[in-house]
């Protein structure tokens, strides 16, 4: 099957790429999450403008998310969560949390799809999380997990 990205896929391409996935794959994960769009004869003015749009977006972007990067990075950012005894949580820390509380000291919009855990955080206390504001700009963000 062959799809137009609209939006990043780790392993598989950037928006505007035209990709050949399996059809199960492309039916029931891409397509549905809005990632990717089928491709058609008539898909190509879609691809031209996603990627015009990204070029722009880019040259724009790269020395804004160098600022975001120093924002970001100068001081550990709190998150609060529901604790239980011991310290353990009620589940994870999840991306959308932690954007939250880096758009909220930083004040810069940070989208939960750019923030990458390696390890679900399950325990109060200091952890480190990857943002991705720019193809060549990544921050190591410290967080603080504390109970609400």
């Amino acid at each position: 099957m062959k799809l137009i990205l609209t939006q990043e896929v780790d392993g598989l391409g950037a928006p505007g790429d035209v990709v050949e996935v399996k059809d199960g794959y492309g039916r029931n994960y891409l397509v549905p999450r809005g990632l990717g769009i089928r491709w058609t004869r008539g898909g190509e003015k879609t691809i031209e403008s996603i990627k015009t749009a990204r070029a722009a977006r880019a040259a724009r972007d790269e020395g804004h998310a160098a600022e975001i990067k120093t924002k970001v990075e100068a001081n550990t950012v709190n998150v609060k969560v529901r604790a239980g005894n011991g310290g353990r949580l009620f589940g994870a820390v999840t991306t959308a949390e932690i954007a939250d509380a880096l758009s909220e000291a930083s004040g810069e919009k940070i989208d939960r799809r750019t923030i990458v855990v390696t390890n679900p955080i399950k325990s109060l206390g200091a952890h480190e999380v990857s943002v991705k504001l720019h193809e060549t700009v990544t921050a190591k963000v410290s967080l603080n997990v504390v109970p609400a």
